[in-house]
């Protein structure tokens, strides 16, 4: 029987986007109770979705064409793990945006269940040309996002920010060219036993458009050398499109993993070793590139930046191993990442809001309003954000290490966690004891300050709350993502699901 619920997670926002553009733009409540309700929806629809990825892999193929031929959705324990991420922090995000960030442009709204319709889609689809059709879905939303609200800063922002991923989208159509020119199909089931059954002259091809496509993912994930336009464009973007932007940077992880635990399993080509040599130095150093920007940031909106930056680091050199041990934490560093990154986005924007024209800069010129509130959710997304107990931070980082113990890496990736944690806890400290210690004193403050409501307070307390359960749940969470990463390593469930009548050499 058909499981038409795999496809909804890419319907509905895609209903929703185009709803949206049909109600009047004065009709703001409207739009909130459309936009709102189908987020709920879609974060119940993952829930289910996730409970159905117990049973294995599923298909879905659209328009009723069989793989390799028609396009295929595929619902595995991976891609319900990144949907329900996707879905909490949008969530998080739409009920911190009606509070009044909605306000600041006519189609917020419109632009977010877009993203979102790219998101759900680049996480459900079975082919790399589909994989390229919602990364571009999600991009044209999130130019949208950054310029949400104008202004020149956002406007040079959005620029760079296009500029990168333009560049980015035209390498990964030539990947695709020269994939199908190779195996004569797109279909990542069926490519995954072409690839194994290529013949040794078309190894280096095939090798070049591995690495192209490597190099799409390393600019969507903001790896070092790629990482740059992370921090001017997130520090652009309206509060939660950022917060919703703390799932974009994992859509590259997420392709990552998947192609190389699937399409070029088993070291195909020697792609995978590759895959490794380039990825831990690249990680190791993204890591440290985004301690040193938390360190030297001169605002908040920059730490949170550079945060992710050193986030993306810490997870990438978690999964460059492809072990499953590896792949295990490094999902939940995902998670935590995911929800500690929104949280901190969203506490920045109130932080600058109550600070009039001082804003989110870290000089002690602005008391904060409300200094005690913010002022321990900063230091709980702090906490969360360096690793350290007993939020999920900690439980991530330590899964990470006993994950990496006794690889070739090891003593690279110990080295490096354990000295950019130091750097990343004195970058948030200073920045604490500026905002919210040294600011204390100050009396003089703009007429443009606003206290955070009560009620976006709530939104990041939840955030940092579910930091929290993730951590007190570790335990069953681990075990979950050890479920995830067994089934990941183990292709045939997915071959077999997608193309029954695909056999792999490996079976």
């Amino acid at each position: 029987m058909v499981n038409h619920w795999i496809i909804a997670p890419v319907v509905l926002p895609a209903l929703t986007a185009v709803l949206l553009l049909f109600l009047p733009r004065e009709s703001v409540v409207s739009r909130r109770v459309v936009s709102v309700a189908s987020v709920l929806a879609l974060a119940g629809i993952s829930v289910a979705l996730w409970g159905m990825a117990q049973q294995g892999p599923q298909a879905y193929a659209v328009g009723d064409w069989p793989a390799p031929f028609g396009i295929v959705v595929v619902l595995d324990r991976l891609s319900a793990l990144m949907l329900l991420a996707a879905s909490a922090i949008a969530l998080a995000a739409v009920l911190y945006a009606i509070i009044g960030w909605d306000r600041r442009g006519a189609h917020f709204h419109t632009l977010f269940h877009f993203q979102l319709l790219g998101i759900n889609g680049a996480f459900l689809t079975g082919d790399i040309f589909n994989l390229f059709v919602f990364f571009e879905v999600l991009l044209i939303a999130s130019y949208g996002l950054v310029l949400h609200g104008g202004g020149a800063w956002r406007l040079k922002s959005g620029f760079q920010y296009a500029a990168v991923n333009l560049i980015a989208s035209t390498i990964f159509l030539f990947a695709v060219g020269l994939l199908y020119g190779i195996t004569g199909t797109l279909n990542m089931a069926d490519l995954a036993v072409r690839v194994a059954a290529l013949p040794a002259q078309d190894h280096a091809l095939l090798r070049v458009g591995a690495l192209l496509l490597f190099v799409v993912f390393a600019v969507k994930c903001a790896l070092v050398p790629f990482h740059w336009w992370l921090p001017s464009a997130y520090s652009a973007g309206a509060a939660p499109a950022t917060a919703l932007f703390a799932v974009l940077t994992k859509v590259g992880a997420y392709a990552i993993i998947r192609m190389h635990t699937l399409v070029f399993a088993g070291d195909a080509a020697g792609i995978s070793g590759t895959l490794q040599d380039l990825l831990v130095p690249a990680a190791a150093v993204t890591l440290v590139a985004g301690a040193i920007g938390v360190l030297g940031s001169r605002s908040m909106l920059q730490l949170a930046s550079y945060s992710t930056v050193a986030s993306m680091g810490t997870l990438l050199l978690a999964a460059a191993g492809l072990g499953a041990e590896q792949i295990s934490a490094a999902l939940y560093y995902l998670l935590h990442s995911c929800l500690i990154g929104a949280a901190l986005f969203l506490l920045v924007d109130l932080v600058a809001a109550g600070r009039g024209r001082v804003a989110d800069r870290l000089l002690p010129e602005a008391p904060v309003p409300q200094a005690l509130m913010l002022g321990g959710l900063f230091f709980l997304c702090g906490m969360a954000m360096v690793g350290m107990p007993p939020l999920s931070g900690f439980v991530g980082k330590v899964a990470i290490l006993d994950g990496l113990r006794g690889t070739d890496d090891a003593v690279l990736a110990w080295a490096v966690i354990l000295g950019t944690g130091v750097l990343l806890l004195v970058g948030f400290v200073r920045a604490g004891s500026t905002v919210f210690w040294k600011a204390g004193s100050a009396v003089s403050r703009s007429d443009t300050a606003q206290p955070a409501a009560r009620r976006a307070g709530l939104v990041v307390a939840a955030l940092v709350a579910g930091t929290a359960v993730l951590s007190a749940l570790g335990g069953a969470v681990l075990e979950a993502t050890d479920a995830t990463a067994a089934e990941l390593l183990d292709r045939e469930l997915y071959i077999r699901a997608v193309a029954p009548a695909a056999s792999s050499p490996e079976s």
